[in-house]
């Protein structure tokens, strides 16, 4: 698409380069009078391993000793090769009408707005933005719970493995939620790269630790009991409780392998040349793949390690005591990684609220006006807003106090799964791909593509009632703001 000369006259106008230099400014504007965009498959495939190897790689072991040595893998590998074909299938709609040519739509909801409009716009971002905050959440609780176990860790180490070493998260949360305060003002997703790759670099530091202790415990003969079918119904487990649990690991599952909800924020990262999509493509291949390795891995060791004593965090479910020095390395990585990690799905909601606020009180200066402060030693200047501040600051701490009063690690990651995972990961791609290719109705491609769509439905409302079961029995046995006590 030929660049834009009106947006980069309006950007001059406005005082972004002298009239006279045009050239010039279609040398750091893009087509749409934007600031050139940087990113790179490097870039974009650390980003979705930033957003993917999150919290729902620590419950893997846990979802497969529910599901079992069957039925388990297969559902992983089944979620993997759906997210990557639904992940292409939402990459072409990042422009529209041309995938390649057409204008860039900047969030997952312009992408439904131009591409299939109606009440699915308001679908989508009802599903997208109620699945971020729940996102903020879930990565809240984790990281207070990694935090935790770092304290629970040397606890056991000084008093031996049956101390009553119990800790509330709460204090953590508040200390999560401070260093959350402060980076919230980086002002957009272009500039949290150097975050997502040290993210990354930490996802694959505690993941890699994770896998080593599983493998250890293997080979020393550790290995628990493990079955085809997982956990067996007993005296400790009714019938209808095991079919709740595959319910809830199905979820968890599901929540391990969610990126689709800023897929399209990432994409729009992307530089120009070569196409947006076929860059976001090689950057899905290489993120999902690279993320399936891990999760088979993790999920096969851990649940081969622990049997169906799997814990429901196979780090800090104290699975692991020993080496305690590399298990508190581990939960130190996770709560570095989640830190990025959080801001990677908060940007999509900031930017949302923020661009909504300008559009509608387009005068008003505590909204609108950017004070320029400059970095010392030369590092440039950074724009503070005084609406950006109060409003990201108030979602922080929302989000935290929530996460005080709900903290349960499995059914939240189950519930948040099986939430996003139809609408987000099936549903809005695979109608993109039909309206954009034009796949004529009831043909044999369109019957595969509405099949899949509703038993991913199916599985969905599965996994979501599976998890709200669990919630259901967390809450009535749950004092908030206090230490369990056994």
């Amino acid at each position: 698409m030929a660049p834009s000369n009106n947006n980069n006259t309006m950007f001059i106008e406005q005082g972004g380069l002298p009239s006279n230099n045009i050239q010039l400014s279609n040398k750091i504007l893009d087509d749409d009078g934007r600031p050139k965009r940087t990113g790179t498959v490097l870039t974009a495939s650390a980003h979705i391993i930033t957003a993917v190897i999150g919290s729902g790689v620590l419950s893997l072991a846990w979802a497969i000793a529910q599901l079992g040595w069957a039925i388990g893998p297969a559902v992983l590998v089944t979620f993997s090769f759906i997210t990557y074909m639904t992940s292409i299938m939402l990459a072409d709609g990042y422009r529209s009408p041309d995938p390649v040519t057409g204008k860039r739509n900047y969030s997952y909801m312009e992408v439904v707005r131009s591409n299939l409009g109606g009440k699915k716009v308001q679908l989508c971002g009802i599903a997208q933005y109620v699945n971020l905050v729940g996102v903020s959440i879930g990565y809240t609780i984790t990281a207070s719970i990694s935090m935790v176990a770092v304290k629970r860790s040397n606890c056991f180490h000084r008093e031996g493995h049956h101390a009553l070493c119990y800790t509330s998260n709460t204090g953590y949360m508040i200390a999560f939620a401070c260093m959350e305060i402060v980076l919230s003002q980086i002002p957009d997703f272009h500039e949290l790269s150097w975050l997502s790759i040290l993210a990354a670099v930490m996802s694959f530091a505690y993941a890699s630790i994770g896998l080593a202790l599983s493998l250890a415990s293997v080979v020393g003969g550790g290995m628990g009991k493990t079955t085809l079918t997982g956990v067996a119904v007993g005296p400790k487990l009714s019938s209808m409780d095991k079919v709740w649990r595959c319910f809830q690991a199905i979820g968890n599952i599901a929540f391990a392998y969610a990126y689709s909800n800023v897929l399209v924020e990432i994409q729009d990262t992307l530089k120009s040349e070569p196409a947006e999509n076929k860059q976001m493509k090689k950057a899905s291949l290489i993120g999902v793949s690279v993320t399936s390795i891990f999760y088979i891995l993790c999920g096969c060791l851990g649940y081969a390690a622990f049997g169906n004593d799997a814990p429901g965090n196979f780090l800090t479910g104290f699975g692991f005591y020993d080496p305690f020095w590399l298990v508190d390395l581990a939960n130190i990585f996770i709560a570095v990684h989640l830190v990025g990690a959080y801001q990677v799905f908060t940007q999509p909601v900031f930017s949302f609220v923020e661009a909504h606020a300008k559009k509608r009180w387009p005068d008003n200066k505590f909204i609108n006006r950017e004070h320029p402060v400059v970095i010392p030693f030369g590092s440039g200047v950074y724009y503070f807003n005084w609406f950006r501040l109060v409003w990201r600051t108030v979602y922080v701490i929302l989000t935290a106090l929530f996460a005080m009063i709900f903290p349960f690690f499995n059914d939240f990651l189950g519930l948040l799964g099986a939430l996003s995972f139809w609408p987000l990961t099936v549903f809005f791609p695979v109608e993109l791909h039909i309206a954009q290719a034009k796949v004529p109705k009831y043909s044999p491609k369109w019957i595969a593509l509405k099949l899949l769509s509703y038993v991913c439905l199916v599985v969905s409302l599965i996994a979501a009632a599976g998890s709200i079961q669990g919630l259901i029995v967390d809450v009535k046995k749950y004092q908030p703001f206090k230490a369990p006590q056994g």
